[in-house]
């Protein structure tokens, strides 16, 4: 249970399929980079009409599945394709698509590059990508370079340089490559980003966002599903693996890349010592799970800073024992919303009474609910994931795509949301020294158009 350092620095920078990813130095990754002359800006970018949405899916495993029943119920949408190296998980997703009456896809299988077979395909106009972590980047990079606009699953990238990459490919191409970061699709999220635009918290000050959810028992997964993969990032990293649930809502009411950007950051780890526990109980003693180096920090906890001023608290904990919490909070100079349980408090514009919580929601909602929840809730709702999230985003998708509108994430979210899980990683073992954020929009943010509040 030691930390390692040697072990440490020698899988810190492998990915779990053994490749070694280049990590520039932070004085060169975290530079301001300039834009080829053959590049523009891809903010704000509306993609032709589509009357027709083409779909091919790439990795259709725990999350991957659902997506795929997601879009069997979606109008104006073809799946034309889906690969996996799984061929139980896929034959599945093809019989689930053939049992709603619609047409057969093709079935891309057999080994890791098969997914490229798929993308040489020119029937399909964009691409789901919801495979392990080291996957996103290196294959949502080869669905721009093959014409295809590319939705990847979070995290978008692991390096610093994977996230330049993905931009630089996707203002070469001028190709949509946006994180599917469901939370932001979520009904209270929603409800906060539109009470936020409507000035009800005042000027903005400070944020928290958190994934904090027990996952331990995911070790359990050995060959299979997602704890296969994802319980080894822990013996590869200490830092925030996975930031992005609750930073993606909190970025949004702070008009991150749209008027303000993210800074700096700060980060540090608790011990780790939850996972080695849980194996020691859970396994026998010769047991591979009892022979991995836990180094990731039960607890981390990084602090932002932007360019405007404003902070936010960003927290990861998947091992200890306790309820869980996204923990999105938004606090303004008249006022503060808080999830888990959701509460608000306001000086103006409520009870009058900042000093107590109002947990009583129904007002609120009747008064600030989204015109998208409005419309779609129901719906998103009966379709079910994540409590009706994840079918309100990829029905959102699908309409951009098909009334030529930009879409809610661009590729520079992605980059600075995900980019927080190495800059976190960069700090701890720096005694947690700050440490720059690129600035992936290369000052385009200074005037990007914040997020409206859109109807459907």
């Amino acid at each position: 249970m030691k930390f390692n350092r040697r072990h440490f620095l020698k899988t810190a920078g492998v990915t779990a399929a053994g490749i070694l990813t280049s990590q520039l130095p932070l004085s060169t990754a975290n530079a301001v980079q300039q834009k080829p002359a053959n590049q523009h800006t891809v903010m704000g970018l509306i993609a032709p009409k589509m009357d027709i949405v083409r779909v091919g899916f790439i990795g259709v495993g725990q999350r991957g599945s659902g997506h795929v029943k997601h879009f069997c119920h979606l109008e104006g949408v073809e799946i034309k394709a889906i690969c996996d190296t799984d061929a139980k998980v896929l034959d599945k997703s093809i019989e689930f698509v053939e049992f709603q009456g619609l047409a057969k896809p093709a079935r891309y299988t057999g080994n890791e590059d098969a997914y490229k077979d798929l993308l040489s395909r020119n029937d399909i106009d964009i691409v789901i990508i919801s495979t392990p972590w080291e996957w996103h980047a290196p294959m949502a990079i080869d669905t721009m370079e093959s014409g295809k606009h590319a939705f990847v699953e979070v995290p978008l990238a692991l390096t610093v340089e994977e996230c330049w990459q993905i931009v630089d490919t996707a203002e070469r191409t001028q190709k949509n490559c946006m994180m599917m970061e469901n939370v932001n699709y979520g009904r209270d999220e929603l409800m906060v980003l539109n009470m936020v635009r409507q000035g009800l918290f005042g000027e903005l000050l400070h944020g928290e966002a958190a994934y904090i959810h027990e996952l331990r028992w995911q070790m359990k997964e050995i060959d299979s599903k997602t704890g296969s993969w994802r319980t080894h990032w822990h013996t590869k990293r200490n830092g925030n693996l996975y930031p992005t649930h609750g930073l993606g809502p909190v970025s949004q009411y702070m008009n991150i890349n749209r008027g303000d950007r993210f800074d700096y950051l700060t980060s540090m780890s608790s011990p780790a010592l939850g996972r080695a526990l849980y194996a020691e109980r859970e396994f026998p003693k010769d047991h591979e799970r009892n022979q991995l180096n836990y180094i990731n920090g039960d607890m981390n906890t990084s602090l932002i800073k932007t360019v405007n001023g404003r902070t936010i608290m960003v927290q990861h904990d998947t091992t200890t024992p306790r309820p869980y919490s996204r923990h999105n909070l938004i606090q303004g100079t008249n006022g503060v919303f808080a999830g888990f349980p959701n509460r608000i408090a306001v000086e103006q514009g409520g009870s009058g009474n900042f000093h107590q919580w109002d947990m009583d929601m129904e007002n609120w909602y009747a008064k600030y609910d989204h015109p998208l929840w409005l419309q779609m809730g129901k719906e998103a709702e009966r379709n079910g994931g994540h409590g009706g999230m994840d079918f309100l985003m990829l029905w959102r998708m699908v309409y951009c795509l098909r009334n030529g509108e930009p879409l809610d994430q661009d590729v520079y979210d992605g980059a600075a949301w995900s980019v927080v899980n190495i800059l976190s990683e960069e700090s701890v073992n720096n005694r947690s020294n700050s440490v720059d954020f690129p600035d992936f929009t290369r000052g385009a943010w200074k005037t990007g158009k914040p997020l409206g509040i859109v109807g459907a």
